[in-house]
């Protein structure tokens, strides 16, 4: 004891360092700790025995700074209107202080006294608060706060945040002047809901805290533009997913589904829904105009709409859009719908040709094009548009199952098929003969052709019956001749 008076003369300096917990005469004189804002910190009187072992004339005090807080002994207890008066309680057997709803003001020295005992503890204090209330929408920037507060000067504060996934995320620092840090987060995505934590890191005093904080986004499930790919005349249904009973969002919430055929144009309002705090969806359908139903069966937190035969005009783009508090969050899907058609759209004689067209209602993304082929054909009988391209014509001159093909990355995406029939051979002769330059003399050859065709054919069916009935003949007199033979 006598040692440690004689090195730590009560400077200035030795006890500010004392405050800090840095330098220790005693171990259990001098303590620093660090508490959370909002939460509760326990501060302990160092080696007291417990209450049944105290002495009558024991007397146990707390006092924050100069200002008594309260004082007990073995069979009383009084304590004052202090500041905190009404946060805070004494823990027996040890007297421990516990301080409730901790504010960045508490920060300071807490000092218990019992006999000659004095125990000095440093109170820090670390504040982390979350713009918004930690309630975001897809795609906004969270904003962090953290403040900190303590009887010496203020220490230069390392700070690691970590998402939900245990990822680290950069945060760029926009305030720092070591009482209140400022950082700006990325861009939330609905799955960076979850518990995120702030590493806070001093070497001077030696500080290593955590603090855990809760994100909750709102948002879609899907993919902020999702394309979806259908053929006129089929059956597509379009959905999204809110992950509001995913994250127990308790906040009522409202939104909309608009289509629009391109960028630019008029959106037209198919549907409009909201969101209980229960999490019960309702919706309303808005547009009679628009072929579409509802599906009463779907997922849970679902908006979906079916659209039981697609036109080539239903293509374009359908955003889904929630609103909360004033800001919005949306989800595009876009609706690229394919056709095929014919040119001439008859029957295909023989020597004739034939233009097929496969076309798509919208752009298509990069890596994407179109192809024809024949089916069970030839390496002749495919064609490839260019990439991007969305019309793509083939000129045939074989009749059999024709297929257009979307391809994505070396994905078919979709395919629609087109048949093409050949012509009977009596249309052959009329196709051969208006061929022929197409003048009168080749129009009356062809009408010859038809003639003369149908000349022949009559010549084969009667060549035909005269020979049934030269058999027919033939027989009778063979019959004849066995008769006579018999008698």
């Amino acid at each position: 004891m006598e040692l440690c008076g004689t090195a730590l003369s009560c400077t200035p300096a030795a006890f500010l360092l004392l405050h800090l917990g840095l330098i220790s005469t005693k171990a259990h004189e001098n303590e620093f700790q660090i508490g959370l804002a909002g939460e509760e910190v326990t501060l302990n009187c160092m080696d007291i025995i417990p209450d049944s072992k105290l002495t009558r004339d024991t007397v146990v005090s707390w006092k924050y700074y100069n200002t008594l807080l309260c004082r007990m002994d073995k069979f009383s207890f009084w304590k004052t209107s202090a500041f905190i008066a009404d946060r805070f309680d004494i823990k027996a057997p040890h007297k421990q202080l516990q301080v409730r709803n901790l504010k960045l003001s508490d920060a300071g020295i807490y000092t218990c006294e019992y006999g000659s005992h004095k125990v000095r503890t440093s109170l820090h204090i670390l504040k982390l608060t979350l713009s918004l209330d930690g309630h975001f929408l897809q795609n906004e920037v969270p904003e962090l706060i953290l403040m900190q507060n303590s009887s010496g000067p203020l220490p230069d504060l390392n700070i690691i945040l970590f998402d939900s996934n245990n990822n680290r995320v950069t945060a760029e620092l926009q305030n720092k002047n070591r009482r209140k840090y400022i950082a700006s987060l990325k861009k939330l995505e609905a799955m960076d809901s979850g518990t995120w934590v702030c590493q806070v890191r001093s070497d001077s005093p030696l500080i290593n805290q955590n603090i855990s904080f809760a994100v909750k986004v709102l948002g879609f499930q899907n993919p902020d533009l999702e394309r979806k790919y259908a053929t006129v005349d089929s059956t597509v249904t379009l959905s999204w997913h809110l992950n509001s009973q995913k994250i127990k969002w308790k906040e009522v919430f409202t939104g909309q589904l608009n289509w629009k055929q391109q960028e630019g144009a008029n959106a037209h309002e198919l549907l409009d829904f909201n969101v209980t705090a229960q999490g019960q969806l309702h919706e309303t359908k808005k547009s009679s105009s628009f072929l579409f139903e509802i599906p009463e069966r779907k997922p849970e937190s679902t908006i979906e709409v079916k659209l039981p035969k697609v036109h080539f005009n239903h293509s374009g783009q359908y955003q889904c859009q929630l609103e909360y508090q004033g800001r919005y969050a949306q989800s595009k899907i876009e609706l690229v719908v394919m056709k095929v058609s014919a040119n001439p759209a008859g029957p295909l004689s023989r020597g004739a040709n034939m233009t097929l067209t496969c076309q798509v209602s919208g752009l298509l993304p990069p890596g994407a094009y179109l192809r024809w082929e024949r089916v069970n054909g030839t390496e002749m009988d495919i064609k490839n548009s260019k990439q991007q391209e969305v019309k793509l014509e083939v000129n045939i001159s074989a009749a059999g199952l024709w297929s257009c093909h979307l391809i994505e990355d070396s994905d078919r995406k979709i395919s629609l098929h087109y048949l093409v029939e050949e012509a009977p051979v009596w249309i052959n002769y009329v196709i051969i003969g208006a061929a022929v330059g197409g003048s009168l003399l080749a129009f009356a050859l062809g009408c010859l052709c038809i003639i003369s065709g149908i000349n022949w054919q009559r010549r084969r069916q009667r060549a035909k019956r005269m020979a049934q009935a030269r058999q027919h003949l033939l027989e009778n007199k063979t019959c004849q001749c066995q008769h006579r033979l018999k008698k």
